[in-house]
């Protein structure tokens, strides 16, 4: 355990390989947290395990409850709703800033990134374009320059990743979030602030709509 966990503290690395079973769903929505169970997977101590639950607390990937302990966050349909609007409030002023302030190399990245999502669409490799989907919406919180919308973002989307299905394995959803990211990207490329908002805005909306059904 000690090799293993060298670089950062100890309590950093055991929130890491928790919430990696989180999201490969090996600790399921709703589930206990067995403190027992991980401090002897783990060898280490319930003090680090602790600390490490608190960070994921803070992400929203734990619930803890009084007297009960610790738990894997469960999200339902109107939660689900309500932090795809607050992303797309937020991305969707990411895009307008991006319009108004991307130099062309930055847009040249981001061009770079959509011509890969698109070769992977047509290689049908669902994972590859939803990692690409992610950079590329990375890269346009990246260009905004607001670090701290970008973390809100990214503490978001964490909470999203508790859902059970990818919504991009839905018929036709695929196709049509591609086509939503070509017209986002010929709306920054054009400097069309406001169109770029929208059609963000649009985009996670339909996301949602993929995501609930």
């Amino acid at each position: 355990m000690s090799s293993k966990f060298s670089i950062k503290p100890l309590y950093e690395e055991v929130a890491d390989q928790i919430r990696e079973k989180i999201f490969n769903h090996e600790l399921a929505p709703g589930s206990w947290i067995n403190e027992k169970e991980l401090t002897e997977l783990f060898g280490i101590s319930r003090t680090p395990l602790r600390e490490a639950l608190k960070v994921l607390a803070s992400e929203g990937l734990i619930t803890m409850k009084l007297r009960r302990g610790a738990y894997v966050t469960e999200v339902d349909h109107d939660e689900i709703s309500q932090i795809f609007k607050v992303i797309a409030i937020l991305e969707g002023s990411a895009c307008k800033l991006v319009a108004q302030t991307a130099t062309d190399k930055d847009l040249e990245e981001l061009d770079s990134l959509h011509l890969k999502l698109e070769k992977a669409a047509a290689d049908r490799d669902i994972d590859r374009f939803f990692e690409l989907n992610q950079e590329f919406h990375d890269k346009i919180q990246e260009i905004s320059g607001n670090r701290w919308m970008r973390k809100v973002i990214t503490d978001l989307r964490q909470v999203l990743k508790l859902q059970r299905r990818n919504s991009l394995t839905k018929m036709g959803r695929l196709e049509q979030s591609l086509q939503e990211h070509r017209q986002i990207l010929s709306a920054l490329i054009s400097r069309k602030g406001d169109l770029a908002q929208e059609l963000m805005v649009n985009h996670l909306r339909q996301g949602q709509v993929a995501a609930v059904k």
